[in-house]
């Protein structure tokens, strides 16, 4: 089975080699038919801790690291994000 591959936008880099990565999806209400935006927070292995918050990512799902941790980042997806902090 493959992997699951998903793309977020990293909210936290304060722990050591982890962000924490927010991705949202768009689904369809199912009674009034709107569009509406769902997200999902994933902590995710960063070895070298070279992403930055607001940085768009991809992560790749993996065997378990920690409680918290099935996934790793691949790559960052848009290199002209501002990060947030100094």
């Amino acid at each position: 089975m493959p992997k699951r591959v998903l793309t977020g936008t990293v909210v936290s880099d304060k722990t050591d080699k982890t962000v924490v990565v927010k991705v949202e999806r768009r689904v369809k209400h199912a009674l009034y038919g709107k569009i509406i935006k769902r997200s999902k927070k994933y902590h995710a292995h960063d070895e070298t801790n070279e992403y930055r918050e607001g940085e768009t990512v991809r992560i790749e799902e993996t065997a378990p690291m920690s409680k918290l941790k099935t996934w790793k980042v691949i790559e960052r997806v848009d290199t002209h994000a501002t990060p947030n902090h100094a």
